[in-house]
């Protein structure tokens, strides 16, 4: 049995009755359940449509997100994040990098890295190299005044974690922002590179190895394993090409907001929606979410 996800983003809900019951008539569906009267509901489904991408970007002119999947399993004991252009809305070393005066640049590094045109690892040396001299009290100014939370994220993290999910925060950007965004939301665990700071400084170094998308898919692996789970329990979200593999070795892997690399090889990309989508794609309703 599969089921068919319709959702929106719930600051402009457009989701109308008409749409869903349109397509569930037209793939013979079964009754449509609501989620979200506006943002989200859903219908089962015998088989995979084969116009299942064509509807898909009909509809994402209409600022709507589709996802059909398997129905069985779909609440997962795990949730695996990207930080950065996740759980975030910015690209931490970009905004350091403002702040040292090589924004532009390093920011167009950063792009042509997450959209798989560069090597990460090689990128990422780059980029900090270019923070060279940078003092450190930068760090915490940039997370007070310029890091924003990606909406949805606190209610996503409340609810998996009242649902007994494990959550982890693995990012190829630096502990410095992790551990204060993995605590303010409520991750369990946080792993990312290490900046090194010497005389109140960044040397322009960073931690080797380097955490990239293999790490990333490590830690996947890890983290199963040490839960006594399987991969397919596992919900991953991320954006970036560094995330590819830890995207499709999950059960579910979202490419949310995502570069066009990874949309094209994800089978779930959420691009209207926010991070509660990421609950409503599990088959939570808004009245099932935890208060934050």
């Amino acid at each position: 049995m599969l089921v068919a996800t319709l959702l929106t983003n719930p600051e402009t809900p457009v989701l109308e009755r008409v749409t869903v019951e349109s397509l569930r008539n037209a793939w013979g569906g079964g009754r449509a359940r609501w989620l979200d009267p506006g943002v989200a509901a859903e219908f089962d489904l015998e088989a995979m449509p084969q116009n299942r991408w064509e509807v898909w970007e009909g509809l994402q002119a209409l600022r709507i997100d589709l996802v059909v999947q398997p129905a069985d399993g779909r609440r997962k004991r795990l949730l695996i994040a990207d930080m950065d252009s996740t759980m975030i809305c910015q690209e931490c070393i970009d905004e350091l990098a403002d702040e040292a005066g090589v924004g532009a640049r390093v920011a167009d590094i950063t792009a042509r890295a997450m959209n798989g045109e560069l090597d990460f690892e090689g990128a990422l040396r780059e980029r900090v190299g270019l923070l060279k001299g940078l003092p450190e009290g930068v760090i915490a100014q940039t997370l007070r005044d310029r890091i924003t939370l990606m909406p949805g994220g606190p209610v996503l993290l409340a609810t998996m974690k009242a649902q007994g999910a494990y959550a982890a925060l693995v990012s190829g950007g630096f502990t410095a922002f992790t551990s204060a965004v993995a605590a303010k939301l409520g991750f369990d665990e946080n792993r990312a590179n290490r900046l090194h700071i010497a005389e109140g400084q960044l040397t322009g170094t960073v931690a080797e190895p380097i955490l990239g998308k293999e790490a990333k898919l490590q830690a996947l692996n890890e983290i199963t394993a040490r839960l006594g789970i399987t991969a397919a329990q596992a919900l991953a979200v991320g954006d970036g090409a560094n995330d590819l593999p830890m995207l499709l070795g999950a059960g579910t892997g979202v490419a949310l907001h995502a570069k066009p690399l990874v949309q094209a090889q994800c089978d779930v990309r959420v691009n209207h929606g926010d991070l509660t989508a990421l609950l409503y794609l599990q088959g939570y309703s808004r009245d099932e979410f935890a208060p934050v």
